[in-house]
């Protein structure tokens, strides 16, 4: 199997590298090979891929409210053109989306076919790249939407959290937030398998025994591991289980403060509901995903070292 991976050195990307590396030859591209801003449905056609995996994104949350052009050129411009090479060549594409394609007013987790309506211009070049794949005739594809992601490599809540925590004597956290934190690994892992399912239909017919889908795999789906939680409630226990492991903390345990969202205003509106509903994942794809605690206490015991 012959699998070109964008965005490599990202999050995401970082550990797709070492997931998707056994399933056949991979091609791993960083900005610098595969930048979405430039064209790509030559360097695309040149590799001739049999599954494309995109996770390289325009990610700048707050920025984007100021530069919705290039938002849009790299989370739904450059998608549309790896859509159409995959359909070119017959390829799956596999594409990470987000709970901010939402306006996070229900009272319950979203479901996969639940309205969409963006906050952000985040959001709407985010859900503007998934109707692009889904508007290239004969593009099979998968696209993930997920939620807090968080990974040992790069720049996230996770990292900022411990890194006040070791600095300072109290902190103040949102509270009225509903989310599911995801690790990247996580993400990785089970795109990995999801590939191999897909393959072995294509290679054995919608009705084989292991693939419980079928015909009806390909499609999106919301990847979130099981559980839910406060930004702050997240913040807690990855605290705790950071002094658990005898990392350096200064902050007490009753010294982190839940607020409203409203205490920290951003030119970007959030999602007060960011839970996604993962049950269609689940009952396809044969899975049962962890609770979110599982990942986190790996995070932290990876840095502890």
């Amino acid at each position: 199997m012959k699998i070109l991976l964008f965005g490599a050195n990202g999050q995401v990307g970082w550990e797709l590298q070492r997931a998707l590396a056994p399933l056949g030859r991979l091609t791993a591209l960083g900005h610098a090979e595969g930048n979405l801003e430039e064209p790509l449905r030559g360097l695309i056609a040149g590799e001739r891929p049999q599954v494309i995996v995109n996770a390289a994104a325009y990610t700048a949350v707050d920025k984007a409210e100021s530069e919705p052009e290039r938002a849009l050129r790299v989370n739904a411009g450059a998608v549309g053109e790896m859509a159409l090479a995959a359909a070119e060549l017959g390829a799956l594409l596999v594409h990470y989306s987000t709970d901010y394609v939402f306006d996070g007013e229900k009272s319950t987790p979203y479901e996969v076919d639940d309205a969409t309506a963006p906050l952000s211009v985040y959001g709407a070049s985010k859900l503007a790249g998934e109707q692009a794949i889904r508007a290239a005739a004969g593009c099979r594809h998968l696209i993930f939407r997920t939620s807090w992601v968080y990974a040992v490599r790069g720049k996230n809540f996770a990292h900022t959290i411990l890194q006040r925590a070791r600095t300072m004597d109290q902190l103040k956290v949102v509270a009225d937030t509903l989310g599911v934190p995801t690790s990247a690994e996580l993400l990785a892992d089970v795109t990995a398998l999801a590939i191999q399912r897909l393959a072995f239909a294509q290679q054995h017919g919608a009705g084989a025994a292991a693939t419980p889908g079928g015909d009806q795999l390909p499609g999106t789906y919301h990847l979130v591991p099981s559980g839910e939680t406060t930004w702050h409630g997240y913040a807690s226990f990855l605290i705790e289980a950071a002094r658990a492991r005898g990392l350096p903390i200064k902050v007490a345990a009753g010294a982190i403060a839940p607020v409203p969202a409203s205490t920290f205003p951003a030119p970007a509106r959030r999602p007060l509901n960011s839970r996604l509903d993962k049950r269609l994942l689940e009952q396809r794809f044969g899975l049962q995903l962890p609770d979110w605690r599982v990942h986190v206490r790996r995070f932290v015991a990876e840095i502890a070292g």
